[in-house]
C-alpha cells in the first residue's frame, strides 16, 4: 500500500510541476502565473476540487510516446466564487505550448457536461497555441466537441472566457461562443491565422499585437469585452462580472443590498442636459447616479462608444443597461453599435436580467458606407433582440428619439413594459430642421426670405411634435417624469415587474437577421 501511495504522490507532484521547473520559472520571470495559480486566485480559498489530474495523452507519433505529462496541459475541476458553485478549466502553456490534444479536449468536455448538469457557470482560462499538430484529426475533433458544448450551454449557464496568452486558430472559436471575453494587454492575443501566415498569403507585415492584441479586440473588432493590464485584474474582472449573473437560465441573478435608498432623489440630473439640443453630453452622468452606488460595470467601453452597455444594480437587483451616448457621434445608431447592443440585450434576456434603456438617439447613421455595410440588417438585429426579450424592459427617453431609431430603442411598440420620458424628450419622425425643409422647402423658395420662413416653420414643428406630450397622450409613454425622481421611478417600476410573465409562440427558433 505504501508503495502505491508513494507512486500516487509522485504522479501528483509531476502534475503540479506542469511542463517542468524551467518553464514555470521562465513564466514567473515574465510576470505571468501558471495554470493552477490562476485557478487559486479565481476561486474561493480552499474550494477547488480537481478532476483528471493524472490523465495523459495517447499519441504515439512523432516521439510523443516519450513526452508524457500528467494532466496533459489543462487543469479542470470545480470550486466556488463568493460561495457560488462554478466549473473551471485552465490551460497550461508550459505543457507542449498548451496545445489541445484528444485527451485535453475530453477533460474540458467533462467539466462542460458537469456544468450543464449542475446548472452552474463555466469559466475558461485560455492560454493555448491551438491544436496539437502531432495528433491531427483527433485534435480537430476535440475542438469540435468543445464548440458543440459551447453552443448547447449557450443561454443555459453563463460562460466566461479569460484570455491569458495565445489563442490561435481553432482555439479562438470556443471563447467566441461564450458570453463574456476578457483579455490581458500585451500578453494575450486572438487570431485565426498568425502574422507569418498573413505575410505569406497577403504579403502584409503585421505584428502579433496589431493583428489580434487586447486593444484591437476591445476597440476595433468587438470580439472581446474588456482588457486589463495584469492577470490579477482580469481574474478580479471575471469574479465581478459573475456577481451580476445567475447560476443558470432558470434562476434569478443574485441580489445585493448596498443600503442605497430607492427613494434617493438625484438632484444633479436636472443640470446634465446642455442648453442646446445639438450639444453633446455624457450619458453616463445620467445612468450612473440613478443606479445603486458603486455598482456600475461597463462592457465594451472602447468599441462602438456611441452606445453604452453594462451591468449595474437598482435597489439591489442586477440590471442590464443600454444607453445611447451623445458624446460620440451624437449617439447615432450604426452597424457596430446595433450589433454590440443586440448581443448584450440577448445575453440579459437569456439570464433573466431586466433591461433599462436610456434613449437619446437622432436616428441611424446615414451614408453609402453604412448602407453598404448592411446597417439595415445590423439595425434589425437590435430591433429583433428587444422585441424577442421577455425580461422586464424599462425605457427612459432623455432627449431625442427620432424616426426608426425611436422604434428600435425598446419602444412601447416592441413590448416595452414601462416607458418614461423627461420633459426634455423630443419624440418625432425626425429633427425639426429636417422636417421643416421637407415639408415647406418648396413653399419657402417662393418667399422673399426662405431661411426666415423655414426658421418659423421649424419652431412650429418643434412646438407641436418635438416633445413627450403627444406620445403621452397616445399612451406610448407611460408618464413624463421629473429628472430628479428618475431613480425612484425606475426602482418602483422594476419592483412592479418582478413577477412578470411573458409567453412566446412555440417554435424551433426565430430567424434573426445575422
Amino acid at each position: 500500500m505504501d508503495k502505491k501511495i508513494n507512486e500516487l504522490l509522485q504522479l501528483r507532484q509531476e502534475a503540479l510541476s506542469g511542463g517542468g521547473f524551467k518553464r514555470m520559472s521562465a513564466r514567473r520571470a515574465q510576470g505571468r502565473m501558471n495554470a493552477r495559480e490562476r485557478v487559486d486566485m479565481l476561486l474561493d480559498a480552499g474550494s477547488f476540487e480537481e478532476f483528471d489530474m493524472l490523465k495523459t495523452h495517447r499519441c504515439q507519433n512523432f516521439g510523443m510516446d516519450t513526452r508524457q505529462y500528467p494532466g496533459d496541459g489543462v487543469v479542470t475541476g470545480f470550486g466556488t466564487i463568493d460561495g457560488r458553485l462554478v466549473f473551471v478549466f485552465s490551460q497550461d502553456a508550459t505543457v507542449l505550448g498548451g496545445s489541445l490534444s484528444e485527451t485535453f479536449a475530453e477533460k474540458i468536455c467533462k467539466v462542460m457536461d458537469m456544468a450543464a448538469s449542475a446548472g452552474a457557470p463555466l469559466i475558461g482560462l485560455n492560454d493555448s497555441g491551438g491544436a496539437r499538430i502531432q495528433e491531427g484529426i483527433e485534435s480537430l475533433a476535440g475542438y469540435a466537441e468543445i464548440f458543440e458544448r459551447n453552443v448547447r450551454l449557450s443561454g443555459v449557464v453563463p460562460q466566461l472566457s479569460g484570455i491569458f496568452g495565445p489563442c490561435a486558430g481553432g482555439a479562438v472559436y470556443s471563447p467566441a461562443l461564450t458570453d463574456i471575453i476578457m483579455m490581458v494587454r500585451h500578453n494575450s492575443y486572438m487570431f485565426l491565422t498568425g502574422p507569418k501566415v498573413v505575410k505569406a498569403v497577403t504579403y502584409e507585415d503585421i505584428t502579433t499585437e496589431e493583428l489580434g492584441g487586447a486593444d484591437v479586440h476591445t476597440s476595433i473588432s468587438g470580439v472581446a469585452h474588456l482588457a486589463y493590464d495584469s492577470e490579477a485584474e482580469i481574474i478580479n474582472g471575471l469574479r465581478r462580472v459573475l456577481s451580476y449573473l445567475p447560476q443558470n437560465n432558470l434562476e434569478s441573478p443574485p441580489w445585493q443590498n448596498n443600503e442605497d435608498s430607492t427613494e434617493r432623489e438625484v438632484l444633479e440630473l436636472g443640470q446634465v442636459l446642455p442648453p442646446s439640443v445639438n450639444q453633446p453630453y455624457d450619458m453616463l452622468k445620467v445612468v450612473i447616479p440613478c443606479m445603486d452606488k458603486q455598482s456600475w460595470m461597463e462592457l465594451q467601453p472602447d468599441y462602438a462608444p456611441n452606445i453604452i452597455t453594462g451591468f449595474a444594480r437598482l435597489g439591489g437587483a442586477s440590471v442590464g443597461i443600454v444607453a445611447n451616448q451623445p458624446q460620440h457621434l451624437a449617439g447615432v445608431l450604426d452597424s457596430d453599435s446595433a450589433c454590440k447592443a443586440a448581443r448584450f440585450v440577448r445575453m440579459c434576456d437569456a439570464f433573466n436580467i431586466p433591461l433599462l434603456t436610456f434613449v437619446d438617439v437622432p436616428g441611424f447613421m446615414p451614408g453609402r458606407q453604412q448602407e453598404h455595410q448592411g446597417v439595415i440588417r445590423h439595425g434589425a438585429k437590435l430591433l429583433y433582440a428587444y422585441a424577442e426579450a421577455t425580461v422586464p424592459k424599462i425605457t427612459l427617453i432623455v432627449r431625442k428619439a427620432y424616426g426608426g431609431a425611436y422604434c428600435v430603442m425598446s419602444s412601447k411598440h416592441l413590448r416595452g413594459d414601462v416607458n418614461y420620458a423627461w420633459p426634455s424628450a423630443e419624440i418625432a419622425v425626425m429633427g425639426a430642421k429636417g422636417a421643416a425643409e421637407i415639408l415647406y422647402g418648396r413653399e419657402a423658395a417662393a418667399t422673399d426670405d426662405p431661411q426666415e420662413f423655414l426658421k418659423i416653420k421649424e419652431q412650429e414643428y418643434q412646438d407641436q411634435f418635438a416633445n413627450p406630450f403627444v406620445a403621452a397622450q397616445r399612451g406610448y409613454v407611460d408618464d413624463v417624469i421629473l429628472p430628479e425622481r428618475t431613480r425612484f421611478r425606475l426602482c418602483r417600476a422594476l419592483g412592479m415587474l418582478g413577477d412578470k410573465r411573458s409567453e412566446r409562440p412555440t417554435r424551433k427558433h426565430g430567424n434573426m437577421p445575422l
